[in-house]
């Protein structure tokens, strides 16, 4: 098989992206190391692609069950080759569907949804499929995506996105208007002169919810190198770290 998707060598675990159509990017990694799974007992991780986030929240809690769901059918390929071959594959569970229907279908309930969305609502589409497919709203929006994930969390639970900027400010004002509350917010640059390029944000259920949001920014480079808090926060990963 044609390799489209760049592989990828973490300190406990690889990912072989096949014809995944995302490879490894600072996003899924900024996600998976800052989603809060230190209490969580039952994960889903929506559209997983290689399996990255849900490998990554594997290493984090050695106890946590893992569901991972994908639309693409190479990417649950790529996934079950990461899984398989990672220390933590007897804790997972494999769906090939789009997360609309596997809500309405399976009535499991999650403390811990983690989702790095596709991105963009308008611009070009890259014209290999599943690339789009990861990359843009077309086959889930984020009002469909935000729908989904009520069905699926626990009343005490929370779901963990990264979205550019405009793209998360749209997103938390349509959860907080339909129920949700923004329980964290980390707003991501690259450089200390740099305007905010990315955000990382925890959404939770209920009235029970709402108390203030905790918000924090992370710059990635400082200096000739990685900041301190960027290398705190992924060292358990990065091989070079």
């Amino acid at each position: 098989m044609t390799t489209k998707t760049k592989n990828f060598q973490f300190k406990s675990f690889s990912i072989w992206g096949g014809n995944s159509g995302m490879p490894v990017s600072t996003d899924g990694v900024l996600l998976g190391a800052w989603t809060n799974v230190t209490r969580s007992n039952k994960l889903i991780d929506i559209g997983t692609g290689t399996g990255l986030l849900a490998l990554m929240c594997a290493q984090r809690n050695t106890e946590l069950d893992i569901v991972a769901v994908d639309i693409d059918h190479s990417a649950i390929e790529a996934a079950k080759t990461n899984i398989d071959a990672s220390p933590w594959g007897v804790r997972f569970r494999l769906y090939h569907s789009d997360i609309a229907s596997f809500s309405k279908s399976n009535k499991e309930t999650f403390d811990t949804i983690i989702c790095n969305p596709p991105y963009f609502n308008s611009g070009e589409q890259s014209s290999l499929t599943t690339r789009a497919t990861a990359r843009h709203t077309d086959t889930l929006s984020h009002p469909d995506l935000l729908d989904s994930c009520k069905a699926l969390l626990l009343s005490s639970g929370s779901a963990s996105f990264i979205l550019p900027v405009e793209e998360a400010k749209q997103c938390i004002l349509r959860a907080t208007n339909n129920g949700w509350h923004l329980s964290r917010l980390c707003k991501v640059k690259t450089t200390p002169k740099k305007a905010y390029t990315r955000y990382l944000f925890e959404l939770q259920l209920g009235m029970d919810n709402s108390g203030p949001t905790e918000e924090t920014e992370l710059i990635i480079h400082k200096g000739d190198g990685y900041s301190a808090e960027f290398v705190a926060l992924t060292q358990s990963f990065y091989l070079k770290m």
